[in-house]
């Protein structure tokens, strides 16, 4: 977590994720690249369409619209220390957030929500929704304001698919890095049942080779995975919840359909997520 992308649109959610970014940053002396896209027509900023020259001043305007509103932003306590690179862009967002995690190398990319009352709109076929599945780094979604991110119980939830193995161990290394317990946790539902002694042998099986310390094995039945994803972290008190994604083909192997939206929507704790 050395180099951290947080994209902001100068909302309290995502000063809620830039305030996580600053204490990572701080824990592992790293360093922020604070993201804002201005979507603007294309008229206003590529003179080659016909009208763009005339059009330029009211761009330069909402550039510089930007550049203000960050250094107030910059200028906050909770960032004072830390190096920022504050980028303004004129892209679409889901395209701009990609290119420059890539450009900069970036290991981490934190987004905030607008929790369950308004996550649909924001996160479900948004931008936030098209990163979370795309990135190739994991992406930290966060829901609430936290003045300590400190985590001490990390849910990762899986379907002990072995050619997934890799997202184990990356959510092993984030682990480890915030000194969180790991619960790796099997959901087993009625549409996808197997017995105790199956579950577990799957679990077993899943982590063979990998370098765990802090973590337990859980079989956990409920109704649906989604359900029993959120009923087991709200059991645990979990801090953190971790889940991996399959890019455009939705959420890994079992969750399918509306889980992910449901799970994300409905979490109370920020998600985590990795790439397959």
């Amino acid at each position: 977590m050395k180099r951290i992308l947080v994209p902001t649109d100068f909302s309290a959610q995502a000063e809620n994720a830039l305030k996580v970014a600053a204490q990572l940053a701080n824990r592992f002396n790293g360093e922020v690249f604070l993201l804002h896209m201005l979507e603007l027509p294309l008229q206003l900023v590529d003179p080659v369409s016909g009208s763009g020259t005339q059009n330029l001043p009211e761009a330069l305007f909402f550039m510089k619209l930007a550049k203000n509103k960050f250094k107030k932003l910059i200028d906050a306590p909770f960032l004072e220390g830390i190096k920022v690179h504050d980028i303004v862009q004129f892209h679409q967002a889901f395209d701009g957030i990609m290119e420059v995690s890539k450009e900069h190398n970036c290991d981490l990319i934190v987004m905030g929500s607008h929790g369950s009352s308004g996550l649909k709109e924001v996160f479900i076929g948004s931008n936030t929704e098209k990163v979370v599945r795309n990135s190739t780094i994991p992406v930290l979604v966060i829901k609430n304001e936290h003045e300590e991110f400190d985590i001490n119980s990390f849910v990762f939830a899986t379907d002990c698919d072995l050619e997934h193995k890799h997202t184990l161990n990356k959510a092993i290394q984030f682990a480890n890095k915030i000194n969180a317990h790991l619960h790796l946790v099997y959901i087993n539902t009625a549409n996808n049942f197997k017995t105790s002694i199956e579950a577990t042998q799957s679990l077993n099986d899943f982590v063979k080779g990998a370098d765990l310390h802090h973590h337990s094995l859980n079989v956990y039945n409920d109704v649906t995975v989604e359900k029993g994803i959120l009923n087991f972290a709200k059991g645990i008190n979990a801090g953190l919840i971790g889940i991996s994604t399959h890019g455009r083909k939705g959420l890994a192997h079992f969750f399918n359909g509306s889980i992910s939206e449901d799970l994300v929507n409905h979490a109370n704790q920020p998600v985590v997520t990795f790439k397959i």
